[in-house]
């Protein structure tokens, strides 16, 4: 009979990423069915939910796990080059009041003292959103915020032919996690070359793991690396042979 698990989330992320976890298998290696998700709307992010899957391991999957995981490649390590974008000056400031129009909104829904900024720029817009009780709308390692900016990147694209792009960060969420993985990258790279052993950190998404890649490109000792398919990718802290 095949393994199954049924996992709790505050998001549908969130939930599968508990049951991968508890299973110990990547994403393509179950089979997934919602039992409980919620229809709702972008508002209803601020009161809690549960979300609940029953994640099942396919045939087949024990014997292939090994060879999956030496398949996997250092995708990180591959330069990709993205084509740049550039708004005019028009579309900026139609982006600008887009994002704006549906900001003056959404902040009735925040605590008392939320405020908002935003700036335009050549590729986008830049939302700083302020008030030290916003920790609900950062989640989870900054889930709940990433989700917001994908959400505000639609909205700001809205009559605009070309993609937009948004970087929203909350009361200095960013700045503070790029600190802590900065600080983490060093810990860990510290600890590989005294152990000789290579440390296998936690999932992270890409935006996070560019950082601990950057923060060690220049360490002549170290190598870094990517293993396993999102959202349960990882990064792999290791001695260059």
């Amino acid at each position: 009979m095949a393994k199954s698990v049924i996992s709790e989330g505050r998001t549908t992320t969130e939930a599968i990423e508990k049951g991968l976890k508890e299973l110990n298998v990547s994403k393509n290696m179950v089979d997934i069915k919602y039992i409980q998700e919620e229809k709702r709307s972008f508002f209803s992010i601020l009161a809690p939910r549960v979300v609940k899957v029953e994640l099942t391991v396919k045939d087949g999957v024990t014997e292939n796990l090994k060879n999956n995981e030496k398949q996997e490649e250092p995708r990180e390590h591959k330069r990709i080059v993205k084509k740049e974008i550039i708004l005019s000056e028009e579309e900026q400031e139609k982006a600008k009041n887009n994002v704006e129009e549906f900001l003056k909104d959404f902040v009735k829904q925040l605590p008392e003292g939320t405020s908002y900024e935003v700036n335009k720029e050549k590729s986008g817009v830049n939302v700083a959103i302020k008030n030290a009780d916003l920790g609900y709308l950062i989640g989870h390692r900054g889930e709940t915020l990433y989700a917001m900016q994908t959400i505000l990147s639609a909205i700001a694209g809205k009559g605009i032919e070309q993609k937009v792009r948004v970087i929203l960060d909350i009361e200095g969420y960013k700045a503070k996690r790029e600190k802590t993985l900065e600080d983490l990258a060093l810990k860990v790279a510290k600890t590989v070359i005294r152990t000789r052993k290579s440390v296998t950190l936690e999932p992270m998404q890409a935006y996070e793991r560019k950082i601990i890649h950057s923060k060690l490109q220049s360490n002549d000792k170290i190598e870094t690396y990517s293993i396993g398919e999102e959202p349960r990718r990882r990064i792999v802290i290791a001695l260059k042979k």
